[in-house]
C-alpha cells in the first residue's frame, strides 16, 4: 500500500474531501408570523408572511456552512421518490455540496418540516422523518468510497436513527480505519447515555448542547459532564455548548477550556437553521 501524501499542513492530500455531513436531511418550510402562545384548533385562519422554503436538518445546516467557509463538503442521506427531493438537490447544487451520496429511497418520503415561527422567533416543528431514518450499516459500507475520500464526517441527529444506533460504533470505527475523522450531533433531548456509552470510544468529536448532556449524564455541571463522557471512553474533543456562556470544550483527559460566545454580526431574528 501506497503511503498517504501528507502536506506540511498534517492534511492527508489524497482525499478531496474535507467532510462527508450525514443524516437528517429536510425540506423546511416556514411560517412566521404564529402566535404559538395559544392553541392552533379547528376551523381557524392565520394570516402569515409568505412562505419560505428551505432546507434543513445537519446534512443542509453545517454542509451548507461548510460549502461557504471554502471547504468540500460531500452530503450522505436518503431522500424519497418524490418532487420534495428535488428541491434538496437543487439547493445542494446552488450551495457547492456535492450531492451524490443523496440516495434514492424507493418507498419512503423525503423527510419534511413545517417550522411555525411565533413574533418572538420561538419555534415548534410538524415534522415527518422520512427516509433519513431508514440509514443503516449497510447504507454506509455501501458507500465507504465516499467516506475513503473524506478527511471528516459529521453524522446527525442520532437518536432519530433507530436502524443505526445499534450498529453505530462499528460503523464509525470503519470510518476511522480509512482515516476518516468521526463528529456525532445529538437533537432534542439528546437521548439517554446508553445507546450512546458504546459509541463514545469511536468519536473524535462530541459536543452537545447542555440540555441533551444533562439528559445523557445526569450532571449539570460541564466539567462533570465531559468527566462522564471520558469514564464511558471518549478520547477525542468533547465539548458542552452553553448557550450565550459560549462552550467548554475538553481536549483531554482533565483539560478544560472556556470560550466565550462570539458577538453576532447582526440583529438575530430567529435561530431557525442555525
Amino acid at each position: 500500500m501506497k503511503p498517504a501524501m501528507v502536506s506540511p499542513a498534517g492534511l492527508d492530500m489524497t482525499k478531496d474531501l474535507d467532510c462527508v455531513v450525514c443524516g437528517s436531511c429536510v425540506v423546511d418550510v416556514l411560517v412566521r408570523p404564529v402566535p404559538l402562545e395559544m392553541p392552533i384548533t379547528g376551523g381557524k385562519l392565520f394570516q402569515t408572511d409568505p412562505l419560505e422554503l428551505t432546507t434543513g436538518g445537519i446534512v443542509s445546516n453545517s454542509g451548507i456552512t461548510m460549502a461557504r467557509l471554502g471547504m468540500r463538503v460531500a452530503a450522505f442521506s436518503y431522500v424519497g421518490s418524490d418532487p420534495w427531493a428535488a428541491v434538496i438537490r437543487n439547493r445542494y447544487e446552488a450551495e457547492g455540496l456535492l450531492a451524490d451520496g443523496l440516495l434514492a429511497h424507493p418507498t419512503a418520503a423525503t423527510s419534511t418540516t413545517a417550522v411555525l415561527i411565533d413574533p418572538s422567533g420561538e419555534r415548534s416543528f410538524m415534522h415527518c422523518v422520512g427516509a433519513p431514518k431508514l440509514l443503516d450499516k449497510s447504507a454506509f459500507f455501501d458507500q465507504i468510497d465516499l467516506f475513503r475520500r473524506s478527511r471528516a464526517m459529521l453524522l446527525g441527529y442520532y437518536p432519530l436513527l433507530p436502524n443505526l444506533i445499534s450498529d453505530l460504533p462499528e460503523v464509525l470505527a470503519a470510518l476511522r480505519k480509512e482515516g476518516c475523522i468521526t463528529a456525532l450531533d445529538a437533537a432534542g433531548d439528546g437521548g439517554p447515555l446508553e445507546p450512546l456509552a458504546p459509541v463514545l470510544p469511536h468519536l473524535d468529536l462530541y459536543v452537545p448542547s447542555h440540555a441533551e448532556a444533562v439528559h445523557q449524564t445526569g450532571e449539570e455541571d460541564a466539567r462533570k459532564i465531559i468527566d462522564v463522557y471520558r469514564s464511558a471512553g471518549a478520547p477525542g474533543m468533547l465539548g458542552v455548548k452553553l448557550g450565550r456562556r459560549g462552550v467548554l470544550l475538553s481536549l483531554s483527559a482533565g483539560e478544560y477550556l472556556e470560550i466565550g460566545a462570539v458577538s453576532p454580526p447582526g440583529e438575530v431574528v430567529d435561530t431557525t437553521g442555525a
